[in-house]
């Protein structure tokens, strides 16, 4: 367990809160439902500014992950929770509550799982085509260990996007992402555009862990070279004292620079930024 803490937080990483009440009312309804979104789990500084934009991201299959990322914050364990089989249902619901245009699914790791939860993305998209069927939707979904049959499951579901966060540059993966490998996200991410080249393609990165700017490249250049088109860079921040501490803190004018090079390389959307996460400004991108 990690107990290093890292450099004191630089005042442009001290995020704008937002409404309460924006943020309130989405509480009321996830926690009546008992459903989960990642922009509660990961206490996602933007979450304000997502809500208001009729925007969410919602954690499927429970709030404990069969992996442990030496990053995330959501619990971890070899015992996650059976699978709420009226969840679909709940999510379409508050969805329709909201009234929300544009919606993010993404899950916890279910290596625990015959499909590791492909099947029950489908469940959940179509329980929310139900309810509205104009609204767009976006996956986020983990590796599936790389199985093509469960990334294929997903594809045939149609969503507007298919995001899986590469995370890190291959040289950190073993530290940040443990159980998920480089190549592995790289080969989820090129099977989507085999599968559905009209499928909007998407991956993050986070900086801070101790990469440079070279080996960043390297990696854009890796996720272009599998059809990426939109791409997300954003700030690590050390959720605890047992998480990684932050090797640095990465500039404006740095992400600045991070997204012009992206831009060079060929990518034709990126959100670059301190505060940016995987799904920021996610319906907003063409």
């Amino acid at each position: 367990m990690n107990k290093t803490a890292s450099p004191r937080l630089p005042p442009w990483l001290r995020p704008h809160i937002g409404k309460a009440s924006e943020i309130s009312t989405v509480q009321k309804i996830i926690k009546e439902r008992n459903i989960h979104t990642i922009c509660e789990e990961g206490r996602c500084p933007n979450r304000a500014e997502c809500y208001s934009n009729k925007t969410a991201t919602f954690l499927l299959m429970g709030a404990i992950c069969t992996r442990n990322c030496g990053f995330c914050q959501v619990d971890k364990g070899h015992a996650p929770m059976a699978l709420d089989r009226s969840e679909p249902e709940k999510v379409a619901e508050a969805i329709a509550l909201l009234g929300l245009e544009y919606v993010v699914l993404t899950s916890v790791a279910r290596d625990d799982l015959a499909d590791q939860g492909s099947g029950h993305f489908v469940e959940v998209i179509n329980a929310i085509r139900q309810v509205k069927p104009s609204i767009k939707i976006e996956v986020l979904t983990p590796d599936f260990r790389g199985d093509r049959s469960c990334i294929e499951t997903v594809v045939n579901a149609n969503p507007v996007c298919y995001n899986h966060n590469i995370e890190t540059v291959r040289r950190l993966q073993g530290v940040v992402r443990r159980g998920a490998k480089y190549d592995r996200s790289l080969g989820v991410l090129q099977a989507v555009q085999e599968l559905n080249p009209e499928i909007k393609t998407k991956s993050g990165l986070m900086v801070g862990h101790g990469e440079t700017v070279a080996e960043i490249k390297e990696t854009m250049i890796d996720l272009r070279g599998v059809g990426i088109s939109h791409l997300t860079i954003g700030q690590y921040l050390q959720p605890s004292l047992a998480h990684l501490p932050v090797q640095k803190y990465w500039t404006p004018e740095e992400f600045i620079e991070l997204k012009e090079i992206a831009l060079s390389i060929g990518f034709t959307h990126v959100e670059s930024g301190a505060l940016v996460r995987s799904s920021y400004h996610a319906g907003q991108a063409d």
